[in-house]
């Protein structure tokens, strides 16, 4: 279960970021601006949402992907990457990682269809 101490240290080290929010989930928290989840904390580590367009950085400073152990125990690599260890010292150096995993998010988010509209899609008859 995740604990109060790390929510706080969250919230106080990703304070740059607008309309953040932090949400508990399967024994961590999910980082948030606005409904975009940008960020995740698991077994004390700080990971970031990356794409191609971001991961390059990450690559480059040696910051690996979140992985989890899925049922079956297949591991699964999820596009999140370690945070650098001195940017988790200062939220002014968070900043700009945090601001482009969450721009990284936003793209994500662009590129997954629209809930409800391969519904709709199949309802007029389209493909």
């Amino acid at each position: 279960m995740p604990n109060e101490s790390t929510r706080e240290f969250l919230l106080d080290v990703f304070r740059d970021i607008p309309d953040l929010r932090v949400k508990a989930m399967f024994g961590g928290f999910g980082i948030y601006r606005g409904d975009l989840m940008f960020a995740l904390e698991a077994d004390g580590q700080v990971y970031l949402k990356t794409d191609e367009i971001n991961r390059p950085a990450f690559a480059e400073r040696g910051l690996g992907p979140f992985v989890y152990e899925a049922k079956g125990g297949k591991q699964t690599v999820m596009s999140y990457h370690e945070a650098p260890p001195e940017t988790l010292e200062s939220p002014h150096e968070l900043a700009p990682w945090a601001r482009d995993a969450h721009a990284a998010a936003v793209r994500a988010a662009a590129r997954k269809p629209k809930k409800g509209a391969a519904k709709k899609r199949r309802a007029s008859g389209q493909r």
